[in-house]
């Protein structure tokens, strides 16, 4: 039986997380009880909740407690099962955690059967939590409707760029906002926005009045802060923010002010609507279903950003941070499948 590598939270991080916040062990993998599996994880997906996951409270989910292994969703492979629902081989999804095995009760693991021709590191940026919270923020709380325009933060992320590009499908006329040139090229380019916006080099407000003359009738918003704002202040009447992430305030570490403009939620009479994705998991069935049409459609593209090995999980996740990753970024735990 093979060790067990990983990581476990041993302080509370101020600001960005730094490699002292974790500790790296070695340790055995316990024998399997009853109706439970044992997990290779191939694949650890880096997001931005993992951060907040890491604070001393509560947040959709528990506490993650001083001395528990970083929670993390992964993609992995059954070695072991004593469960009739898995057999050994199958690929699975769970909260598998920052690790190199799972092993316990199967409780949130998924079988995974991605469409004919998916890279299985894909799996994890379009058929995963990444694609159905793009599909349900987009489609059940936005409700986009064919020439409506529609504005996306973090446009070059991995939920950002499915939503885009799930908006143009919709006949929205779609906005991006990323923090480079090249992001922006790839999303015009490659994904099919209308239009991007790189927010390092311009006037948010100014950029938004002018690529949104219209102005905006969907927020698929990633962000908070400024950017936020800013959009806010071009809403148009009975228009809908989703309200996915506020990654610019993840490592605030201070109350953040609220946004001037937010008085345009009541004269514009706008619907703001936050969510997780796991409060639509009676449906994950028809998202799924639609992703998987889609992509062997040719209609949505993906790029996957890869980190090699476990052990550079906590830098990693700083990508996310710095804005220097593209699309979704994962770890590769195991390189072979």
């Amino acid at each position: 039986m093979p060790v067990n590598h990983a990581w476990k939270l041993v302080s509370r991080p101020q600001g960005l997380v730094k490699e002292s916040d974790f500790q790296w062990v070695q340790e055995d993998i316990p024998e399997l009880g009853d109706r439970q599996i044992l997990v290779r994880n191939i694949y650890l997906s880096l997001d931005p909740t993992n951060r907040t996951w890491m604070e001393p409270f509560d947040t959709y989910v528990p506490m993650l407690p001083l001395g528990a292994v970083m929670r993390g969703i992964t993609l992995g492979v059954v070695e072991a099962s004593t469960t009739p629902r898995f057999a050994v081989g199958d690929l699975v999804r769970g909260f598998g955690g920052w690790q190199e095995y799972f092993a316990g009760d199967p409780v949130g693991w998924a079988k995974i059967d991605p469409p004919a021709g998916l890279p299985v590191p894909a799996v994890l940026a379009t058929m995963g939590h990444i694609g159905l919270t793009a599909w349900f923020g987009l489609m059940d709380i936005g409700q986009p409707k064919p020439g409506e325009t529609l504005v996306v933060s973090a446009a070059a992320g991995a939920v950002g760029s499915l939503a885009g590009q799930m908006g143009k499908i919709a006949g929205c006329r779609v906005v991006g906002i990323a923090g480079s040139n090249e992001k922006c090229e790839w999303l015009k380019t490659e994904l099919g926005f209308d239009s991007a916006i790189n927010y390092k080099q311009e006037k948010i407000a100014e950029a938004l009045a002018r690529e949104c003359p219209k102005g905006i009738d969907i927020d698929f918003e990633n962000v908070g802060g400024e950017i936020m704002d800013a959009v806010f202040g071009r809403l148009n009447l009975k228009a809908r923010v989703i309200l996915c992430g506020l990654i610019s305030q993840y490592n605030a570490g201070r109350p953040v002010s609220g946004p001037s403009n937010f008085s345009n939620l009541l004269t514009k009479r706008v619907r703001l609507q936050g969510f997780i994705v796991s409060d639509y998991m009676q449906r994950f069935p028809e998202a799924e279903a639609q992703i998987s049409e889609w992509l062997s459609a040719g209609r949505l593209k993906y790029k996957v950003d890869v980190v090699e090995g476990l052990p550079q999980a906590p830098a990693g996740l700083n990508k996310l941070f710095a804005g220097t990753n593209t699309g979704k970024l994962i770890v590769r735990v195991f390189r072979e499948v």
